[in-house]
């Protein structure tokens, strides 16, 4: 009797060995989720601040294009107040999230379409540098983008795995959003002379 108590103990020990190194396998991974979400909304940060001084750059040429700046302010205020907790990263918030930040990019292309008519704005060496910083900024949203998915890929696919699900739905580990490409996305611009 004493020998089947001591293997009960012994495997009800493994199991729980198992579940608590399976659990503190899941937290780090989380966490590099976490981190990445947080590099992805210091890029879009990074393009928030070089707004107001691009806006400003224009604003001194094209005063009468006051419509146009109008739009890009406004929708550098919803794009910036529209946040996500890394906790809770759903489709739902996510895409929450992305329609702002796409409402900035499409005020930003009117913005430049207003700049091509305004030769002097675009030898200007304050503009030239604002626009290289943005187009760079552009650049990292999208490289961090990218890095997002890819380690919230690896968490996903981690949650999922049997028997490590049991582990990831008793203490809460749940599933995070992708980026998805804009609608429309797949449709090459046309480009006419």
């Amino acid at each position: 009797m004493k020998k089947s108590w001591i293997i009960i103990l012994g495997l009800a020990a493994l199991v729980v060995i198992w579940g608590i190194s399976a659990y503190n396998s899941l937290v780090p991974l989380e966490e590099n989720v976490d981190s990445q979400w947080a590099n992805v909304e210091s890029a879009y940060q990074r393009r928030a601040d070089l707004i107001p001084n691009l806006v400003e750059t224009v604003k001194g040429y094209a005063a009468h294009e006051r419509e146009t700046l109008e739009g890009v302010i406004e929708a550098r205020s919803k794009a910036s107040s529209v946040s996500i907790d890394p906790t809770n990263l759903t489709e739902e918030n996510l895409a929450q999230f992305q329609a702002a930040q796409d409402q900035l990019s499409s005020a930003l292309s009117k913005l430049m379409v207003v700049v091509e008519r305004y030769p002097d704005l675009k030898a200007n060496e304050n503009f030239l540098q604002l626009q290289s910083q943005l187009e760079g900024t552009e650049n990292r949203i999208n490289v961090e983008r990218n890095k997002y998915n890819e380690i919230a890929k690896t968490f996903n696919a981690e949650i999922r795995r049997f028997p490590k699900n049991i582990i990831a739905s008793l203490f809460g580990f749940s599933k995070k959003a992708y980026f998805h490409s804009e609608a429309g996305a797949e449709k090459a611009p046309e480009v006419q002379f």
